[in-house]
């Protein structure tokens, strides 16, 4: 669409305006960390007005939740026909984001956040781990129909157990095996465990 008018409101949002916050905000993550780094400094550094920023961000914290999540891929979630060809798929998907350079850095970044501010951790929990918990539950939700698991294993557990065991592997990587076989090998013990539950 053209520009309607010469009278129209303010300025509209500029997506050059919008990448250089998101930019400027993971440049002074990495510099100061999050409890140092004010959206007066991430301004200054993106060469925008404070106001630019608060025009799409009322706190510090969604906005560094979605600098972070500019560097990161969406783990694809498919179905393959059976539940270990879905975690296998989403498994080799995580690898292909999470190991990469660039990847770690936002993990690490995640985690220091999270740690440190627990209004960022929310932040980031409501915007993206609990869609994504979510979203899990349908491969979890397939193998019950598919009668692979029981009925009352719980979906969140396993998102928050495969995360958790990601996360363990990429800070400790594992020694005389990929992180892809370790993941594996640790749920393979889970599945096993439930199974064997009264």
């Amino acid at each position: 669409m053209k520009e309607a008018s010469s009278k129209s409101p303010g300025r509209p949002r500029s997506a050059k305006a919008h990448q250089a916050m998101l930019r400027a905000t993971l440049e002074l993550l990495g510099e100061m960390g999050y409890g140092a780094m004010s959206i007066e400094a991430i301004a200054a550094r993106a060469g925008v007005g404070k106001t630019t920023i608060y025009r799409r961000y009322s706190r510090k914290e969604e906005l560094v939740a979605d600098a972070i999540e500019s560097i990161r891929e969406e783990v694809l979630l498919p179905d393959a026909g059976s539940l270990w060809a879905d975690l296998d798929a989403v498994i080799e998907n995580a690898a292909q984001i999470s190991l990469t350079p660039i990847g770690r850095q936002a993990v690490a970044m995640i985690i220091s956040s999270a740690a440190s501010n627990p209004g960022f951790a929310q932040i980031y929990w409501d915007k993206y781990l609990e869609p994504r918990r979510t979203a899990f539950a349908r491969v979890i939700d397939r193998a019950k129909v598919r009668g692979e698991v029981d009925q009352a294993l719980d979906p969140g557990l396993v998102f928050d157990t495969l995360s958790g065991i990601m996360l363990y592997a990429l800070i400790f990587p594992p020694v005389g095996q990929s992180w892809q076989d370790y993941v594996r090998g640790a749920l393979g013990l889970i599945f096993k465990a439930s199974d064997e539950c009264p």
